[in-house]
């Protein structure tokens, strides 16, 4: 028993669910879901449909090149069974999964910083921008005034000590 991917989103095909058509030319393809189905028979390309796996890859918005992704590569090369080689291979399959989880996880805190700056940013040219809306136009010129008031009155305290 094997876990299929979708040919149209590449999402899991699990044994016994799923929809598999086959060409004239004997070549399968395997569907999770009628939604795949119907829309590899209109022949729509899996890059340009939002939801599916090709174009998140195509638009970078999912991890593509890794180490990691070598190891779901699928091997017909037939083994014979040794408990030890499986539990090996079990545990090792866990690991690398957990690697490609933290990997992807780094991948999207990286593209999302991105987006944050580029945010702060346009913030601030917007501030530049309407920075009238938020500073009253009448704000600096109390101290200005008051500025003005003292070198007035020391200008007269100045004045009437030269007449004395």
């Amino acid at each position: 028993m094997r876990i299929e991917k979708c040919y149209f989103c590449s999402g899991p095909v699990y044994p016994g669910h799923g929809v598999m058509f086959v060409r004239n030319d004997c070549k399968s393809f395997r569907f999770c879901k009628s939604k795949c189905h119907k829309n590899f028979k209109k022949k729509r390309n899996p890059r340009k449909i939002r939801w599916t796996k090709a174009f998140r890859k195509a638009t970078g918005k999912e991890l593509t090149v890794d180490n990691s992704l070598e190891f779901e590569k699928r091997r017909n090369i037939p083994v014979k069974y040794n408990r030890v080689l499986w539990d090996k291979t079990v545990e090792a399959m866990k690991r690398v999964e957990e690697i490609k989880r933290k990997r992807q996880a780094r991948f999207i805190m990286n593209r999302l910083k991105k987006g944050k700056q580029l945010e702060r940013e346009e913030d601030i040219s917007e501030v530049k921008k309407n920075i009238h809306l938020i500073k009253a136009p009448h704000a600096g010129k109390a101290k200005q005034m008051e500025a003005k008031m003292v070198q007035k009155l020391q200008e007269d305290v100045d004045m009437g000590a030269e007449d004395d």
